[in-house]
């Protein structure tokens, strides 16, 4: 049997509800009874190692709900949910026992009244003033959230009063990595990551069949919203019709994981899908999604939320907690399973004074990144605070909290004020909404009003920034933490073109590096040379959700084309908005149609060249920079710029602001120093400067205010419930266990719990592995599992060739993570990865070390495995940074990867290696694989004690090789549940044999 969903349905919604009840998660049934008028509730009471097993604590229910309709209420999320209509004896059996299980919170003593101001009450809520304990006035307010949910969720057995107390101390506690309980209120995933963890959940539900449990019990026990973001490509560009020509090919390539997705809304309650074409998932969340307060059935408590997605946290400028993990994380955390997380650090970062005419949040959030990377704050939350906080709109301050990757933190944090409560009005929730918002956030100290005297809060670092000192700036070419000041742009890239091949050198040799290369471009004469822009994207929701500097943008093209000058058309421009409010602004300004002359047309509503879906380049420009061996050069006002990301012939890839990318795209190369030389020639034959087109702060905020409407919002997201023909026309199957298809080359059944038993194997030791590959420092996710273009003579290519997919059927990476074959084989398959075994060859291939052959990695992984030999990874510093990408750890593991020693890792991939199952060591402080002088050549052994309660998070290991030599490295299991996951052979597993127990 099948459905197809009606022209009126975009968010589809599951028609099945199960509730499933257990000691876990007696907040979750409150949360999924809640009626459609309030947010669901997520009570972030987690268990942590203590809680290993759960008994049930009565049966779980099957509801069937009505359709719900796109007639309900635009400004909740929530109400766009299948709404839940039960009887009343079934309401108030489940009442009962939430209300026993409720009154034994150990802190019930501080439950308080919220009143409205006319009368009645919003709820009741937690309050910690209650406490009168005067450690919590000293708190950040982001170790606020932490304790709130602590308190709430206190049951002394999942939560207990240690627990609490440990966070009220945090002053003294967070030096000391304790660990501590918490869980989100809610999930957010987009396509890249929600399809293996969809794939994730229904091999789960497999699994518990095989092991005669029932397999109703994977299913989201908070709210989980999808958005469709990753998979729209810029295959056309520069044309009124790229918008639907893309999203046409798009759903060609995409049909079959659509419809997966699409069923996996239907067969799993809980979990709300928004279509391609709606915008991306982080602007989405800030402008619609994010609640701030959650009030479920009476109670009252913060919005907080973990993503598949590391810059989940753009959802901290609205002063939300959240932060972004890997997809097995929260997979474990949508099943109600504990995120149990060390206490961080706080750094407090001051901000005063006002940024200077011209300079954009985009040059802040650069200038930013580059302080906070350089202070170091990994693992940690930043927070910010002072009288320049005032001067920045919640759309600038999300811009900063979007690239917490970047600089290293969990979280950067603004806790909620005045502007954040006008830009909640802004964006369209009711001003009743805002109000009980203001009063819960007052009431329980978490509201911050510059207009009161404040309490000096302790930090457990301090970091000051007069926004005034803040200039234009760009970073690249590699990284986005390398930042470059505009005036010093020309001599940077010609030290860049002198310097040996790193992160700040290409090797170009002098007398090479004025070479010019003339093509022709469809019948029209063209150059490119070293430093010559071929694309230039307004892209990536760090700067699209802002609109200072998109309408910034479209007053530098208004201004070109009154001047006369044009982008020229070899260069591959396009602009693609976050949600549907860009679009209306920027033509209710009118600039869209100098972005058009530009060439600067909508090419989709998704991240395209953000995360390497650029598309191709034309065939003449891809050949003269293959050809001539160019540095061509990407211009984007994305996020993250690593080699091999954005295109795989732009080998130099610079962070932008939407102005600046519309400058750089003008000039025509980023070998121009703005300040000195003239970007073109008008049309009265004079030269045309950078301050000839650059407007100022005041023209830019005069277009914000007429043209950034209230009514934009509500109009986008009450059109979110539309949908699009190619989406309500696809049919899925009604079943809830999903039929494997095993010709299909996107959705394939992985091999994680194939042979599952209910005892855990334990832990593994290593004995005498093989080096697999040996990196230096900076090894990103994407070049552990690329999420761009299959190369066409790789081993992915080879695999989809064999099963009748021509090459231009290929698709990405990203959009086959749904298949685990593919994505083994695009595992360390980054066309820019450096192995050191290779001695200087750049590429995704290794030395096969018995026999010396070199091979592609896959190839090599497998012949290792046939062997039965273990294999390890040797690398340097920041290990795994870049995206949350589970693939990263994933695959790795399915090549046979036992561990990965390095000198330190990025916090989430650290965290999935361990859910997969790979231990995570690290060298001492001072040594790494040179001075220990291990080539890669060597065989190694990892001693570990068999027993898991023989291992301690962070205690010393001892690796020996068959050379003898012997050093101590330290395990990074950082918590007891991480040594849990180790025990169960990986965090699913262990959620599964949980599940059985209950």
């Amino acid at each position: 049997m099948y459905i197809t969903a009606s022209s009126s349905a975009a968010l589809i919604r599951a028609s099945r509800v199960r509730f499933s009840s257990s000691l876990s998660s007696f907040s979750s049934i409150s949360r999924t009874l809640a009626s459609s008028s309030s947010p669901p509730k997520s009570s972030p009471s987690l268990v942590n190692y203590r809680s290993l097993s759960f008994s049930s604590s009565f049966r779980s229910l099957r509801l069937t709900p009505p359709r719900w309709s796109h007639g309900v209420d635009w400004r909740s999320p929530v109400s766009l949910r299948a709404q839940i209509r039960t009887v009343a004896p079934v309401i108030e059996r489940f009442q009962r026992k939430i209300a026993t299980m409720a009154s034994e919170n150990a802190f019930k003593g501080i439950l308080t009244s919220l009143p409205k101001p006319a009368g009645g009450e919003f709820g009741k809520f937690y309050s910690l003033p209650a406490l009168n304990d005067p450690r919590i006035d000293k708190l950040p307010y982001s170790i606020r959230i932490l304790l709130e949910s602590a308190i709430r969720n206190c049951d002394n057995f999942q939560v207990t009063k240690e627990d609490v107390e440990k966070i009220i101390d945090w002053e003294n506690t967070s030096p000391k990595q304790v660990e501590i309980p918490f869980k989100p209120a809610r999930v957010l995933l987009q396509d890249f990551t929600g399809v293996p963890a969809v794939v994730d959940l229904a091999c789960m539900r497999d699994a518990m069949n095989r092991l005669g449990s029932d397999s109703n019990k994977i299913n989201p026990l908070v709210p989980v919203d999808l958005v469709i973001d990753h998979s729209v490509q810029v295959d056309i560009a520069r044309t009124e019709n790229a918008v639907q020509a893309n999203m046409e090919l798009e759903f060609q390539r995409n049909k079959e994981r659509f419809a997966f997705l699409k069923w996996g809304s239907t067969a799993f309650h809980n979990m709300l899908v928004v279509p391609p074409g709606s915008g991306i998932v982080h602007q989405v969340n800030l402008e619609y999604l994010g609640r701030v307060v959650f009030n479920t059935e009476g109670i009252l408590y913060p919005d907080s939320v973990v993503g598949t997605d590391s810059h989940t946290t753009m959802i901290d400028g609205l002063g939300v907690a959240g932060w972004g993990v890997g997809g097995i994380e929260a997979e474990a955390a949508m099943l109600g399973q504990p995120m149990s997380m060390v206490l961080p650090g706080v750094v407090g970062f001051k901000l005063s004074g006002k940024l200077c005419n011209g300079v954009t949040a985009t040059d802040l959030v650069l200038t930013v990144t580059q302080m906070l990377r350089k202070h170091g704050v990994v693992g940690k939350f930043v927070e910010f605070y002072g009288e320049g906080m005032g001067e920045l709109s919640l759309a600038d301050r999300a811009t900063i909290a979007n690239m917490s990757p970047e600089y290293g933190a969990t979280m950067g944090f603004f806790p909620v004020d005045h502007v954040t409560l006008q830009y909640l009005k802004l964006t369209g929730r009711s001003d009743e909404t805002v109000a009980m918002i203001e009063a819960y956030l007052r009431a329980n100290n978490m509201f911050v009003d510059y207009n009161e005297p404040q309490q000096e809060r302790f930090y457990s670092s301090y970091l000051q920034l007069d926004l005034a000192g803040v200039e234009p700036c760009i970073s690249g070419p590699k990284r986005p933490h390398d930042r470059v000041p505009l005036k010093e742009m020309k001599s940077d890239w010609h030290s860049c073109l002198d310097n040996k091949v790193g992160f700040k050198g290409f090797a170009i040799p002098k007398e090479a590096q004025d070479k010019v290369t003339n093509f022709s471009f469809h019948g029209q004469p063209a150059e490119l040379k070293h430093g010559s822009v071929v694309i230039a994207a307004i892209t990536s929701c760090t700067n699209t959700s802002n609109p200072s500097v998109m309408l910034g943008a479209g007053l530098v093209a208004k201004k070109a084309c009154e001047l006369g000058l044009e982008v020229k058309p070899w260069i591959k421009t396009s602009l693609a908005p976050g949600s549907g409010v860009v679009t209306k602004y920027l033509l209710q300004s009118g600039l869209q149609k100098y972005l058009n002359q530009q060439g600067f047309n909508i090419v989709g509503y998704g991240c395209t060249t953000c995360i390497g879906n650029s598309g191709d380049l034309d065939e003449s420009v891809a050949s003269a920079i293959s050809e001539n061996d160019i540095i061509a050069a990407a211009v984007l006002s994305g996020n993250r710029n690593f080699e091999g990301r954005v295109h795989p012939l732009t080998r130099a890839n610079y962070l932008a602001s939407p102005p600046l990318v519309v400058a750089y795209a003008l000039a025509g190369t980023v070998d121009i120093d703005f300040n000195k030389e003239p970007i073109g020639t008008g049309k009265d034959g004079k030269s045309v400067y950078f301050k000839d087109i650059w407007p100022s702060s005041e023209e830019i905020a005069e277009a914000v205010q007429s043209s950034v409407l209230p009514a934009m919002f509500k109009s986008t997201y009450e059109a979110i419930t539309k949908g699009n023909p190619m989406w309500n026309q696809l049919s899925v199957p009604a079943a809830t266990l999903y039929s494997w298809d095993p010709n299909s080359t996107y959705i394939h059944e992985p091999p994680y719990f194939k042979n599952m038993t209910m005892d855990p194997p334990g832990p593994h030791g290593v004995k005498d592995a093989y080096c697999l590959l040996n990196f230096g420092d900076s090894i990103t996710t994407d070049h552990i599992s690329p999420a761009g273009s299959i190369n066409k003579d790789s081993p992915a290519a080879k695999y989809l060739l064999e099963r009748g997919v021509d090459r231009k059927d290929f698709n990405s990476y990203g959009s086959r993570r749904g298949n685990d074959e593919v994505m083994a084989r695009g595992t360390f398959a980054n066309i820019r990865l450096v192995n050191k075994l290779l001695n200087g060859e750049v590429g995704p291939k290794t030395v096969h070390i018995p026999t010396g052959e070199k091979l592609y990695v896959f190839d090599a992984a497998m012949r290792y495995k046939a062997a039965g030999q273990d294999t390890i990874v040797l690398a340097g510093a920041e290990y795994g940074s870049g995206s949350s990408r589970d693939w990263a750890a994933k695959g790795p593991m399915l090549l046979g990867v036992k561990a990965v020693i390095a000198k330190s890792f990025e916090r989430i991939h650290r965290s999935n290696l361990v859910g997969m199952g790979i231990v995570p060591l690290c060298f001492k402080p001072g040594e790494d694989a040179e001075t220990l002088g291990l080539t890669g050549h060597e065989r190694y052994t990892i001693d570990l004690p068999s027993k898991v309660s023989e291992i301690r998070p962070g205690q010393d290991v001892t690796v020996t090789t068959d050379l003898h030599k012997s050093f101590t490295c330290t395990a990074r299991f950082d918590t007891e549940v991480e040594l849990a996951y180790f025990d169960h052979g990986g965090i699913l597993p262990y959620v599964i044999r949980n599940l059985i127990k209950q």
